[in-house]
């Protein structure tokens, strides 16, 4: 039964250590969780997520988000009851003196008795004694005290504000300004997507191009086997088989940097994620699923003229798509004058929302807390009324504890005479100040808002043809992109066949070796440049979702 409930023991110490353990890996809210040795799997959207709740500038301008709604708070207890309670206690060990006219309160006066009084009353009569003032002789101003050495008081009092146009203006700005400061965080968050979704793309055609570098060097490895052992046979030179072994050793150099590379772009996407260097990942989205319908891209992008292989009329290519007849024909010039001058047509213009953009509804806040402000700066001449009120007590003695004795209104001494030391106070009233020249403080203060205001009105045409550049750029940057995709696929094609061509022909003796190894460079080259076309289109469309605002909103679908 003892060895029974030992091993129960051990086992619940065991597995309380266990749970302590858990809970002190566990990350608290908000917080980064710790890296473990377990890789973490991640798509894109995994990635954009985690980016969202731990990216720690994203976690400061949150922050700040919070301070400003604790700011409208703040503007809000203005408005409430404000009660204080006061006590002071001091000790007046040199009381403070003023001269007094003693003489100022007048002479003293005297009972009269004239000789006829003095008769009257020998003769028996009463006599009525009649007060004379005496004048008192001239007496200089003497220095005198006030109150005791120790003195103390209390006191509550509450206010209420009543009416302040300022206060009326500023609720209507806390809201306003809470909505800024959410704009403000949902444009760190955009770019925090943005940041991810190109070093996410980044790194999936990192690791493609070194997945395809090391097939390369295998191929090339069996090709300089099969060399060597026809040079062995005495079928081909040894200067054949030098020149697969430098071509070999040059591969194997490049894999070695492209590898560095991958690892400094999977490090470059722990950062924009807010994820510890240290944390193992695995990306879960492959690179084909990355890719885009070219076709669908540029009926998106209104481009139908961008034809496959016709090349961009930007750029002097020739369109290979029939030229539209009748009513179509009109649309087609519109649509490759678009191209041509980057200008958005009259009927995309109207269909564009600049609100798509964070920018532009941050600046219609701005312009909203301008125009409070404006309101504001004129209420600083309307009248402020505030009710007050207040209640304490008074009290002094000779000493701390005769100070701290608090006899109240009916304490008597031993001979039964009043030695009240507090006395208590109160008042209520109302408090009224109406602005009536302050220097022109207050006109001044409303032409420097007017300005602002102005200020920001000026900036919206100017915040409208930046959205109207960068959604032409982007459109352009696009379209091209995925030409010179398209084509950097042909030439990948071509220089494939080709070097399989190269191959068969010096295994079958017909070939010469210069010519395998001019062609494996010549693919290596269209592979480089294809996966570099290809991570071109992946930002050129993240560009392009971030200019037409839709960047956010399909991370958050």
């Amino acid at each position: 039964m003892k060895k029974a409930v030992r091993l129960l023991l051990l086992l619940a110490a065991l597995g309380f250590l266990g749970l302590h353990e858990m809970l002190a890996q566990t990350p608290a809210p908000g917080q980064a969780p710790v890296a473990s040795g377990v890789p973490m799997s991640l798509s894109l959207q995994q990635a954009v997520d985690y980016a969202l709740k731990n990216k720690s500038s994203l976690l400061a301008t949150r922050l700040g988000e919070q301070t400003a709604h604790a700011r409208v708070g703040e503007i809000r207890s203005a408005g409430l009851p404000q009660v204080n309670v006061a006590a002071n206690l001091a000790d007046n060990f040199k009381l403070q003196k003023s001269l007094v006219d003693v003489g100022a309160f007048g002479g003293s006066t005297a009972t009269q008795l004239t000789g006829a009084d003095v008769a009257a009353a020998q003769g028996g009569q009463s006599v009525n004694l009649q007060q004379v003032q005496v004048e008192r002789a001239p007496v200089p101003p003497q220095a005198l005290a006030f109150g005791l050495q120790w003195a103390g008081n209390t006191s509550a009092s509450v206010s209420q504000l009543l009416f302040d146009g300022s206060y009326l203006i500023g609720l209507k700005a806390a809201k306003v300004y809470e909505d800024l400061a959410k704009k403000q965080t949902q444009q760190a968050e955009i770019d925090v997507v943005e940041q991810v979704q190109k070093a996410y793309y980044s790194t999936l055609v990192a690791r493609a191009r070194l997945a395809l570098l090391a097939r390369n060097v295998q191929r090339l490895d069996t090709l300089l086997y099969q060399t060597n052992a026809t040079f062995k046979e005495g079928f081909v030179e040894k200067l054949d088989v030098d020149r697969l072994r430098v071509q070999r050793n040059n591969l194997v150099v490049e894999q070695q940097k492209a590898q560095r590379l991958t690892e400094l772009s999977v490090a470059l996407l722990k950062f924009q994620m807010g994820l510890p260097q240290d944390q193992a990942v695995v990306l879960s989205d492959q690179l084909d699923g990355a890719l885009v319908d070219a076709s669908a891209l540029r009926q998106r992008l209104g481009s139908a003229n961008f034809a496959t292989g016709g090349g961009d009329p930007a750029l002097g290519g020739v369109p290979t798509t029939p030229a539209p007849t009748g009513n179509g024909a009109d649309q087609a010039r519109q649509d490759q004058q678009t191209a041509l001058t980057g200008a958005r047509p009259p009927q995309a213009a109207a269909a564009f929302n600049y609100n798509n953009r964070i920018e532009f509804s941050t600046l219609e806040t701005q312009q909203a807390l301008a125009g409070l402000d404006l309101a504001n700066r004129r209420a600083g001449a309307y009248p402020r009324l505030v009710a007050t009120a207040a209640y304490g007590f008074n009290g002094s003695a000779a000493n701390p504890g005769n100070l701290f004795a608090f006899r109240g209104p009916n304490s008597r001494d031993g001979n039964g005479f009043p030695n009240q030391n507090w006395f208590g106070f109160g008042n209520v009233g109302l408090s009224l100040q109406i602005p009536v020249f302050d220097g022109f403080r207050r006109k001044y203060q409303v032409q420097q808002a007017r300005i602002q205001q102005q200020t920001i009105e000026r900036g919206f045409e100017t915040l409208r043809q930046s959205i109207d550049l960068q959604d032409a750029q982007s459109r352009t940057t696009l379209v091209n992109a995925l030409d010179v995709l398209d084509n950097q696929k042909a030439n990948l094609d071509l220089a494939t066949d080709v070097a399989r061509v190269s191959r068969i022909k010096f295994q079958e003796g017909v070939g010469s070796n210069l010519e395998v190894i001019t062609a494996e460079t010549d693919l290596r080259s269209a592979q480089t440049n294809y996966y570099a076309a290809l991570y071109d289109v992946l930002v050129a469309k993240v560009d392009r979702d971030k200019a037409t605002g839709e960047l956010y909103n399909q991370t958050k679908k």
